[in-house]
């Protein structure tokens, strides 16, 4: 019964680094053979995959946002973030983080989810 909780600022200023942090309660980011990932939704658009680390601590990124994203974890607390540098208005979404059995690209084979939080990129 794992559990997946979003935080971080909600607003960040054009420019500037997203960063926000996933706790995870109910299975280790480190030892459970799964993979942890960070799914954000534009309004009026889907779901669409940013980026994953394994429990072994690889990481894969959107080719288009590969550049300016970094997905790291904290092991001794259960938790992995993401780093969106250099953001845009394009990046306003709703952001989640979630796990799944494989490390992929498609949402559909993500399982658990983060309720999301809301992260609005203006000035």
């Amino acid at each position: 019964q794992v559990q997946l909780q979003e935080s971080g600022p909600g607003l960040v200023k054009p420019s500037q680094t997203l960063f926000l942090t996933c706790t995870v309660s109910g299975g280790s980011i480190a030892v459970n053979p799964y993979y942890w990932a960070w799914v954000r939704q534009p309004p009026g658009k889907a779901r669409e995959w940013v980026g994953h680390i394994g429990y072994a601590g690889n990481t894969n990124y959107r080719p288009s946002l590969k550049s300016r994203t970094s997905i790291s974890r904290d092991t001794a607390k259960n938790q992995f973030s993401l780093q969106l540098s250099s953001v845009t208005p394009e990046d306003t979404a709703v952001y989640y983080c979630t796990r799944g059995n494989f490390g992929t690209s498609d949402v559909h084979l993500y399982d658990d989810w983060g309720p999301g939080i809301q992260v609005t990129v203006s000035s």
